[in-house]
């Protein structure tokens, strides 16, 4: 479970915490270089958001794990800047499956393809499963359909034993839709309205 945090301020994340909240996930890379500098390690930090590359900088010492890898040039920098500072850092490959324009991620046959070339040519990054977000409807079996693939498509990839790369994460299901995906193989959902209400926009 990532309690996104999103919106969210740091005496509420600090209060999950002592419930037990050991994982936090940010979709902006600044907020989770300001609130990380305020709490610190007592929680393991995910960037969850789409990543531009100008603003690796600012998460690359504290991030735990990026779950929106999905293009070289991203790749090239994080790999730049964890050199730098000696660190492996832990990604997950985000896929666009229902091919939403306005999501981002690889479309699911592009993958294969994005995943064998960056194993062997970036050594400071460790592909560690997938993520994907599902679209916002009412229709539970599209809805079910997208983690399915996903699912499917992590265990294309395990088979091909690609060196560096594992597939032990699958990151799917919000607040809406963790159960379904959970049902469908779900190792890590993202929740954040759950836990913490609804979000407060003017905290941004």
């Amino acid at each position: 479970l990532i309690a996104v945090t999103k919106t969210v301020d740091v005496d509420k994340i600090l209060e999950a915490i002592e419930y037990g909240v050991t994982d936090v996930g940010e979709n902006k890379p600044q907020e989770l270089a300001r609130k990380y500098d305020i709490i610190g390690d007592k929680v393991k930090w995910h960037l969850i958001g789409s990543l531009q590359t100008n603003k690796v900088k600012y998460i690359i010492d504290k991030v735990h794990m990026i779950h929106s890898l999905d293009r070289e040039s991203l790749c090239e920098e994080i790999q730049k800047r964890a050199e730098k500072i000696d660190r492996i850092i832990d990604c997950l490959v985000q896929v666009n499956i229902s091919k939403e324009d306005s999501k981002h991620g690889l479309y699911e046959e592009d993958v294969i393809d994005f995943i064998t070339n960056i194993s062997n040519k970036y050594t400071n990054i460790r592909i560690k499963g997938l993520m994907t977000m599902a679209p916002f409807t009412e229709n539970e079996d599209e809805v079910r359909e997208v983690f399915r693939s996903l699912k499917n498509l992590s265990l294309d990839i395990d088979k091909l034993n690609i060196p560096n790369v594992s597939m032990k994460y699958l990151s799917m299901g919000m607040s809406n839709d963790y159960k379904i995906a959970v049902e469908e193989g779900s190792t890590i959902v993202r929740v954040g309205t759950s836990i913490f209400g609804e979000r407060n926009y003017n905290n941004q």
